[in-house]
């Protein structure tokens, strides 16, 4: 059997946003002197997870490559012109007569946390006859969330056949999340992700139920404490760089397009790691998704400081 020719290091499917990002003295509650508070900044800015992951791989050399569905609105033509400038190949990006998906993004100026309120249009669903199955064929690496699920679960299964790896970003738990799991090379979760798909309140006896039923390398993302992954029986820990954060949007995405790049590179999984955690750090000393991703000379400086 002939492989295919490898056009693209990476093809991501999955979500896009544009963000309006809110800057509060802290973050809200429903009574007392936090349920109302002015605005210290706003900013528009474009993100979501597979669109942030893909610039991330862009800004580091590697030739990616957008499957997604955007809107015909404003806001649609911001992401498309983010992206772009941001080297990712768009040509398969569909655009739909529909608001794009947005959020408001409530920043806490003190810490850096934010919260998310998200919508998506139910014309935005991408669906499986849409997949350009020649360009998932010709990729080294294919990367999804789990936003248009049916259509994650076809683009992972043309991709192993393929014989391309697959990389996930999982952030919540339905009825298919396993049969993604089961399809990934390596499956990356929200750090909520594990107990939830095993009911094993603990990290690491999760993974290594999740490891029972995949073959994949499997990795959690934990914020300002780092990453943890299981590679086979070995659990590899890799602390979290320490920095002041002006805005933690989008970090998680920026850290598996910095892990994606050390994979094709064939870094062992704790380099791995610690690189993907550098870069997440830089991009949360600047505001916004796609505004954050660091280049490579940045997140070998951040390498450098401990």
């Amino acid at each position: 059997m002939n492989m295919p020719e490898r056009r693209w290091d990476v093809v991501g499917v999955g979500c896009n946003s544009v963000d309006l990002v809110c800057v509060l003295p802290a973050l809200p509650q429903t009574s007392g002197p936090l349920a109302k508070m002015q605005v210290r900044e706003r900013h528009v800015f474009c993100g979501g997870q597979t669109a942030t992951a893909l610039a991330t791989c862009a800004s580091l050399g590697l030739r990616s490559k957008y499957i997604g569905v955007c809107g015909d609105d404003e806001n649609g033509r911001l992401i498309r012109e983010a992206l772009s400038r941001s080297r990712v190949d768009i040509a398969d990006l569909i655009v739909r007569d529909a608001p794009n998906q947005s959020a408001v993004i409530l920043v806490d100026a003190a810490t850096g946390e934010r919260i998310v309120l998200w919508d998506r249009s139910d014309r935005l669903l991408l669906h499986t006859r849409e997949l350009p199955i020649d360009a998932l064929e010709s990729a080294r690496l294919v990367h999804l969330d789990d936003v248009d699920e049916e259509a994650a679960i076809r683009a992972a299964r043309v991709a192993r056949a393929a014989g391309a790896l697959v990389t996930t970003d999982i952030d919540r738990v339905t009825a298919r999340t396993s049969e993604l799991v089961g399809l990934a090379t390596h499956a990356l979760f929200a750090e909520h992700v594990p107990a939830e798909l095993t009911g094993i309140s603990d990290l690491e006896p999760a993974l290594r139920q999740l490891r029972r039923g995949s073959g994949a390398l499997l990795c959690a993302t934990l914020g300002d404490r780092g990453a943890v992954a299981l590679d086979g029986d070995t659990i590899v820990r890799e602390p979290a760089f320490h920095v002041r954060p002006v805005d933690t949007t989008g970090a998680g995405d920026v850290f598996r397009g910095a892990f994606i790049d050390a994979l094709l590179g064939d870094a062992p999984i704790d380099r791995a790691l610690r690189t993907a955690n550098a870069a997440a750090a830089v991009s949360c000393t600047r505001m916004g998704a796609l505004n954050g991703v660091p280049s490579r000379e940045e997140i070998e400086a951040m390498m450098r400081q401990d």
